[in-house]
């Protein structure tokens, strides 16, 4: 995990700015820095620079940018199946310098061609490589998008960077707001923000997961997608075999993010995506388990009883967090500059914590269960989606909607997903993602609206919820505020679920195994039983890694109200009087409570937008 930055043009940026893009960098690679710079002859420059957060091959001889032969490359990630991939090319005859992931990336792409290497990897990538021969830049995003790569076009040349801070510096610019971006966020929340290509700045864009771009001397840019799927559920698999082959993905999908030469941690709750990690690596992988969890005093989000279990009957060592109040407007400051937008859940400043405390403790890299849910099934509506389902076989609807009665519909909160038959009255209904989205436009100056759209992957109702929310609607934001509150405390974000394997083994599976007996992950749950403890596999509560605002920020404070209502740019689009109202409440509903986060944090986002430095 490290910081790349760079340019292509034929006006490179000065010293000046490529010094203060260097200074940006160095949370993201604290162990050193370097830069490369090559005149391709053709008019146009490559400026390549890289700060290293060492993980893999410590030794100098592994820092980037790194030379093999004519190629240059400053890579961001990890190619975990290094090993695998390091042993067939030295089959074929090739001589390593380093035991370094990013050589064999090199090294592949050398001997086998991008594409090749690219099928071939399993990891997180976001790189730049300079062909000194073809005279290209080629810049590459892993396939889920784990690995930023911001883009940007200015004057006559292209800046990229794995942070929009370090191409405004080195463009030495000062970025513009995008305010129907930030409208978008108060009024439709964080679901809305990867459906579209916008940016919080404008003329701001990222490369798209899963492709690779070449630019050349003459100006022009070969883009491709190197990897494509489908959806195609083997109707005839059973739940046992189901079991199986999500089982052995799995394991090894965890066996594999489990490599490094530095310290690694866990993030521990008391859901089943982080048990089934942390589980699998004690109990199957032998690894010395220590993991952090956040405390919550709100009996809606506190998991305390489940984590003391798993810690208990695993027997391994253990960190709480406790949530306060203490400098949460400071903090959100300083997050939002790391992370160049506002924070798009309170849930991610949560996340800023444990991460503090995965760094204090001497850690470089932490394991997380992202995208469990999107792929396994994990959220209220997947529930009602699944009821749409099997709703013509009579006898298993029925079954399923009496579990359905006695054990979801009881912890449901938003209003439309009581309803079991929500999708079979309507299967275009969408209006619970946007909850209350009306009421925070008329919060506006100006009122705002926009549809909800969604891509159509499959004609199934079920997975084409769950492949829209992996790739457009949740996991790409979970992934950006993974990335930058680890980088901040320059910690390496691993998620074993984000696999390709796994991946298209799960989009195997029928969709009728997905929910057994009321219960989501049905086929994840059975796949960890007898590895993680059964407290954690036959709990059925689900908590979702959050926090209230009010353990965080104490609104009664007049102090506070008054940071909150104080004058500032907000103000142009967004009505006083609606914030008041919010904060004269004793309770807030939850989605009033996000709309409140959302206005603090975008609050805070437009005072630092605003302040950006230059550099001539």
């Amino acid at each position: 995990m490290c910081g790349i930055a760079g340019y292509f043009g034929a006006h490179p940026p000065t010293n000046a700015r490529i010094t203060a893009c260097e200074n940006l960098m160095i949370r993201r690679g604290p162990d050193s820095r370097d830069r490369h710079q090559f005149e391709l002859g053709d008019g146009n420059t490559v400026v390549l620079l890289h700060s290293r957060l060492s993980i893999i091959d410590l030794d100098p001889r592994a820092n980037q940018p790194m030379r093999r032969g004519k190629q240059v490359i400053a890579m961001n990630g990890e190619l975990y199946n290094y090993l695998e991939l390091r042993r067939s090319l030295r089959s074929q005859g090739v001589a390593f310098h380093t035991n370094s992931d990013t050589e064999v990336m090199i090294a592949g792409i050398q001997n086998w061609g991008l594409d090749k290497l690219l099928d071939q990897g399993e990891g997180m990538w976001a790189f730049a490589m300079l062909d000194e021969n073809e005279r290209t830049l080629t810049l590459a995003r892993d396939r889920f998008g784990e690995k930023p790569l911001y883009l940007m076009s200015a004057g006559s040349g292209l800046y990229f960077g794995s942070e929009p801070k370090f191409l405004f510096a080195l463009a030495g610019i000062k970025p513009f707001v995008n305010h129907n971006h930030l409208i978008r966020y108060l009024v439709n929340g964080y679901k809305a923000l990867y459906k579209v290509k916008d940016n919080f700045f404008d003329n701001l864009r990222e490369l798209s997961p899963g492709t690779y771009a070449t630019f050349k001397g003459d100006g022009s840019v070969l883009n491709n997608r190197y990897w494509s799927w489908s959806i195609q559920p083997d109707e005839k698999m059973s739940f046992n075999d189901s079991v199986e082959i999500a089982r052995d993905a799995l394991l090894n999908a965890v066996g594999l993010r489990l490599r490094a030469d530095v310290p690694l941690a866990f993030c521990l709750s008391g859901g089943v995506d982080s048990n089934a990690i942390v589980s699998i690596a004690k109990r199957i992988h032998d690894f010395d388990v220590h993991g952090f969890t956040i405390i919550s005093r709100d009996a809606r989000y506190d998991e305390q009883e489940l984590v003391d279990s798993t810690v208990s009957e695993l027997g391994i060592r253990h960190t709480s967090i406790p949530l306060s109040t203490e400098g949460f407007l400071e903090n959100l400051s300083s997050l939002v500059i790391q992370h160049d937008a506002p924070i798009y859940t309170i849930s991610y400043y949560v996340h800023w914590l444990l991460m503090n405390a995965i760094s204090e403790a001497g850690y470089r890299i932490a394991l997380s269960g992202t995208a469990a849910d999107e792929l396994f099934t994990g959220y209220y509506d997947h529930h009602n989606a699944y009821l749409y389902e099997i709703y013509s076989d009579p006898n298993e609807y029925d079954t399923a909607l009496a579990s359905w009665q006695k054990y979801v519909r009881p912890i449901v909160r938003n209003p439309y997903l009581k309803n079991p038959n929500l999708f079979v009255e309507d299967p275009a209904f969408r209006d619970h993602i946007y909850l209350n989205s009306d009421v925070f436009s008329k919060a506006l100056i100006e009122p705002w609206s926009e549809p909800f759209e969604e891509t159509q992957y499959t004609t199934s109702l079920l997975r084409n919820r769950m492949l829209n929310e992996l790739f457009h609607e949740s996991v790409p934001v979970i992934l950006h505020e993974d990335d930058n509150n680890a980088m901040h405390c320059s910690i390496e974000n691993r998620s074993p679920f984000l696999d390709r394997k796994l991946f298209e083994i799960t989009n195997q599976i029928p969709s009728r195994h997905l929910i057994q007996d009321g219960k989501a992950k049905a086929v994840l749950r059975e796949a960890i039983r007898g590895i993680a403890p059964n407290s954690i596999v036959d709990n059925r509560r689900k908590v979702g890694f959050n926090a209230s605002i009010n353990e965080l920020l104490d609104t009664n404070d007049t102090n506070i109200r008054a940071q909150i209502l104080d004058d500032g740019p907000i103000f142009e689009l967004v009505r006083r009087d609606a914030i008041e109202e919010l904060l004269r409440k004793t309770t807030l509903e939850n989605s009033e409570s996000k709309f409140l986060f959302n206005f603090i944090s975008s609050r805070i986002f437009l005072e630092c937008a605003s302040s950006f430095p230059t550099t001539a």
